[in-house]
């Protein structure tokens, strides 16, 4: 039995594969609200809904939106920073690049660690690591004095050029355990080896500023689990698409900063090469946010250059980190719609969450969501909402849309409409984001739709953008939790090395390499993995010189010639800005991914008993597609469909989490895991319509 949970915002999910003794296997899903501020008791309920014996469970993968949600919501705790002498004012400096030029009224945001917490010591090296002025610790003891005093929790030590070489870092630590061995203490080397003072001091402090909320969490939720009788060692979702030890996470709880999203777009990489689709859109729309990324030949490209509270307004805080790259956006289910003071309608970013919820919960809610309005133009079935657990108040849904109504000068099913159609968009432009500004079509590619929204409007979505077809998984409302299951453990390991690309360098290239191997492998056999599971890659940043910054490029593990990384950074370059130069070229960073191959279980088939379409189909009801018209659509259960089952919209797919909704003239497909293959057929609209 194999087990894994995600907490997001508004939901927890659980998804179970387990084998059973005659060789079948059976996958069940749960999902329940997220418990604020105990996380963990999401997960113990969803445990209970599902019946599932822990002592029977063999694998444990968590993800969790606490590392987040305690830096937006700031419920860190208090941080101090020791660095260079001369260098405190690096995080209020941060970047002169704002991202509105126009706004005269810009103010940085203020950082994490006020000026009287950041706190210098004597020391200097340059930017290969030698030392151009000693430590001294005597500032060390001086610092700690101070902090003591204000009440400081966790420490932060960052100094200049520490990524070339730490050892200053690591004399500092070394004297903060031994004077205040109580506090938490985290040095930038531990976190990050790349270049860009700002950035690492950034990533360092939020590492800090949560370093003990996150190991309260996971204590906490490792003594939850072994009460409820789990006997073998929970794994942790990370942001770069791996899984990690709970002791690994507590060392770097800022690895966890994207857990979730990443395992849901991993799970689609896994989807991918089991249905021969490598090439894929992938999108999330949850309950508070909608995420989504680029799959491009089976592979998800990893960033460090990721940001919190990033806006169109703010800058928000870097965090140098690996994160696969996505671009995430506050529209979901629980999304609330606004009206501005010129007249114009809004959705998101604020949620209603889980509690009170939209206003079809019946919970309080007062404001309308997009849920709401996916209610009350049909697509929800209001005697299957959330599964049936809940008794949708349409009367509250009524006056939600009827305040907003009112103030557009329209009726309610146009705000309905209004509502869905601006999600729409704006899940339209993030996927945008990361296909047409990043230079791929996206008819080259296929979306693949889940979490709790994802099927509603992921036809609407595929039909904007003219992608090759939809494709909506099995148990897709818990889809990212299903993800961990099928992710291997990750480590990834960068250093920076500012190297010309010539054939003298190409050994110190290869040196560089091997070290980073076998820090990566030093570090599985801290956390007891056998070395032989272990596979690493190799990739390295690389410009032309002059360029300020880089394109990342995958390389061979042995034979490096100048000519072929050449070759790869020409091309990557191409793909990426559309132009190559007759320049010198340099290599910046490089970086090795240390995979952790683990068990997984195979995407179970569905079997076929030779049902008929009609025993699927339930009936039929009046449904809203905004400007395709009212239909009158045919409803099925997705629980009787099977595989090689077609049918055309319009119609409305409903399982126990979420609704698949097919709009007029798409043709649907069931493949043989039972994922739905959605296709446009745009002859066939006008033979639905009612």
């Amino acid at each position: 039995m194999r087990v894994a949970t995600d907490v997001g915002g508004t939901f927890t999910d659980l998804v179970c594969y387990e084998q059973l003794p005659d060789g079948g296997n059976r996958v069940r899903a749960v999902k329940t609200d997220t418990v604020y501020p105990d996380f963990e008791q999401g997960v113990l309920n969803a445990m209970e809904r599902s019946t599932i014996a822990a002592a029977n469970i063999e694998f444990f993968a968590h993800g969790s939106t606490i590392i987040i949600n305690s830096l937006l919501s700031r419920r860190g705790v208090a941080t101090g920073l020791i660095t260079t002498r001369g260098f405190r004012d690096v995080l209020e400096i941060a970047r002169g690049n704002r991202p509105d030029l126009f706004n005269f009224l810009f103010k940085k945001p203020p950082p994490f660690v006020p000026r009287h917490l950041r706190l210098e010591v004597t020391e200097r090296l340059d930017n290969h690591g030698r030392v151009v002025e000693p430590l001294q610790l005597a500032d060390v003891e001086a610092a700690l004095t101070t902090f003591r005093r204000e009440g400081v929790q966790a420490i932060a030590v960052c100094f200049l050029h520490a990524y070339a070489n730490p050892a200053h870092e690591r004399a500092v630590v070394a004297e903060v355990k031994r004077l205040w061995p109580e506090v938490a203490v985290v040095a930038s080397h531990e976190i990050s080896r790349e270049w860009r003072e700002y950035e690492r001091t950034s990533t360092t402090v939020l590492t800090a500023y949560i370093l003990p909320v996150a190991a309260r969490y996971l204590d906490q939720l490792e003594a939850r689990l072994r009460d409820a009788g789990l006997r073998v060692p929970p794994y942790m979702m990370q942001s770069n698409g791996g899984i990690a030890t709970v002791e690994s996470a507590k060392r770097n709880p800022i690895s966890l900063v994207e857990s979730g999203p990443a395992s849901g777009m991993l799970g689609a990489v896994a989807l991918g090469h089991a249905i021969g689709e490598l090439n894929l859109l992938a999108l999330d729309i949850g309950g508070t946010t909608a995420k989504c990324a680029l799959i491009d030949d089976g592979t998800v490209k990893i960033t460090t250059e990721y940001r919190i509270e990033y806006s169109r307004k703010h800058p928000g805080y870097p965090i140098k980190t690996p994160v696969i790259d996505l671009v995430e956006i506050g529209n979901g289910g629980g999304s609330i719609a606004w009206v501005d003071e010129g007249g114009k309608l809004h959705v998101g970013p604020q949620s209603a969450g889980s509690t009170p919820g939209p206003a079809a919960y019946g919970r309080g809610g007062t404001e309308p969501t997009t849920t709401d309005a996916n209610l009350m133009t049909g697509r929800i079935n209001p005697a299957l909402f959330a599964g049936g657990d809940i008794q949708p108040d349409m009367a509250a849904v009524e006056r939600a849309l009827s305040k907003v109504a009112q103030q557009l000068e329209t009726d309610v099913p146009g705000v309905a409409r209004g509502i869905l159609r601006i999600a729409n968009d704006n899940m339209t432009n993030a996927l945008k984001l990361v296909s047409v500004n990043r230079g791929y079509d996206p008819r080259d590619f296929a979306l693949v739709a889940f979490g709790g929204g994802g099927a509603m409007h992921g036809a609407a979505l595929a039909q904007e953008l003219g992608v090759r077809k939809l494709i909506v998984p099995v148990n897709g409302a818990v889809f990212s939790a299903w993800g961990m299951l099928v992710t291997d453990l990750r480590r990834d390991h960068l250093r920076t090395q500012l190297l010309p690309l010539v054939e003298a360098n190409l050994p110190a290239l290869q040196n560089l390499f091997a070290d980073l191997r076998g820090e990566a492998l030093a570090e599985y056999a801290r956390d007891r993995v056998a070395v032989q599971r272990v596979v690493c890659e190799q990739h390295a940043e690389v410009r032309y010189k002059g360029q300020e910054h880089t394109v990342s490029i995958g390389l061979p593990d042995s034979k490096l010639t100048v000519e072929e990384i050449a070759r790869r950074f020409a091309a990557a370059h191409k793909k990426a800005y559309g132009f190559t130069l007759d320049s010198r070229i340099e290599v910046v960073t490089l970086h090795v991914v240390a995979w952790g191959r683990i068990d997984k279980p195979p995407l179970p088939e569905l079997a076929v008993t030779g049902r008929s379409l009609a025993a699927a189909h339930k009936g039929t009801r009046r449904v809203d597609f905004d400007a395709q018209g009212i239909h009158a659509t045919a409803i099925f259960d997705r629980d009787l469909l099977e595989p090689g089952m077609e049918f055309t919209g319009p119609a409305i797919v409903e399982e126990p989490a979420t609704v698949t909704v097919v709009l007029p003239g798409q043709q649907v497909q069931v493949d043989r895991f039972g994922n739905l293959h959605i296709a446009l057929h745009k002859s066939a609209a006008s033979a639905h319509s009612q």
